[in-house]
């Protein structure tokens, strides 16, 4: 079975606060968290507002080791790789 493209995406809530997860449609996957169960759970007391950042992957392995460096990160760290990524634009 090929694998198809992967994202990472990091997201922020009302309050600020910064969320970073994998898909295979990230428009599909933002939408799931504003108004579907299959939303994560971090999103149950204070909904989804934008899209901060987004990067292709190979597969999911790469996607989920990526996602995994970046939960890691602090906020500032995270602040920062969005802003790398809008300035390459």
């Amino acid at each position: 079975m090929k694998d198809s493209s992967w994202f990472v995406y990091i997201i922020q809530n009302e309050k600020g606060h910064l969320y970073a997860g994998i898909t295979t449609d990230v428009d599909r996957r933002f939408k799931e968290h504003q108004s579907s169960p299959k939303g994560a759970k971090f999103f149950r007391s204070c909904p989804p507002v934008k899209i901060l950042y987004t990067r292709g992957c190979r597969n999911r392995s790469e996607a989920s080791k990526l996602e995994a460096q970046i939960k890691k990160l602090t906020r500032l760290q995270k602040l920062s790789l969005i802003g790398e990524q809008r300035m390459c634009a």
